[in-house]
């Protein structure tokens, strides 16, 4: 399978610049959720590029570096834990891609989103169910995306080391909750996600 493919039809529509567009921590119980967006050459080739979700945390470390070094353009961006309760999970997406894709230092004519939902996004744009496994860009999207939000919280892990984020990364684990038990919520937690807990 071309990896490309989707991008090409896009481009044979006579759309010029097209940017991947995925997220990563919807799910978790704690931090933000993260979104990245990248616009990769018509004729690119990354060697291994696939969904974040069905690769090693060594490979994806591995792809971040190659991405960064191969994309016209990429940008990373998030929602914070509080715009996450003020907003709800959804809006607190849309508003991580859109922070993305503004951030571009190319502006794209159009975005492939990755999922089922797109109304909120600022762009032209049409969803791919299993996007991050149908189109490179989107794929290069989802491990900027889930690459950078595991840094952050392996990051507070060092602030909070009594949750262990640097095991669970914020998601609902059976030691998360045992954690979340014995030590209660901290200020990166997502209360919305927490009203049982509260």
């Amino acid at each position: 399978m071309d990896f490309l493919n989707i991008e090409k039809e896009y481009i044979d529509k006579g759309y010029k610049v097209i940017c991947g567009v995925d997220e990563a921590g919807r799910g978790p119980l704690a931090g933000p959720v993260y979104a990245a967006a990248v616009i990769l050459p018509h004729d690119a080739q990354i060697v291994g590029l696939n969904d974040s979700k069905k690769l090693s945390e060594k490979k994806r470390d591995e792809l971040y570096d190659l991405i960064i070094d191969v994309a016209v353009s990429y940008a990373i961006a998030s929602a914070s834990n509080e715009e996450i309760d003020n907003l709800n999970i959804l809006n607190a997406t849309y508003l991580a891609m859109n922070r993305a894709i503004k951030s571009l230092h190319i502006k794209p004519d159009f975005a492939l989103i990755d999922g089922n939902l797109n109304k909120g996004i600022d762009v032209k744009s049409e969803c791919i169910i299993g996007g991050d496994s149908k189109a490179a860009s989107i794929a290069a999207a989802s491990i900027l995306a889930k690459v950078s939000r595991d840094r952050y919280m392996i990051k507070f892990d060092e602030k909070y080391p009594q949750y262990c984020f640097k095991k669970h990364k914020g998601y609902g684990t059976k030691l998360h909750y045992e954690k979340l038990q014995e030590f209660g919520i901290s200020d990166i937690h997502r209360k919305t996600f927490l009203r049982k807990i509260l």
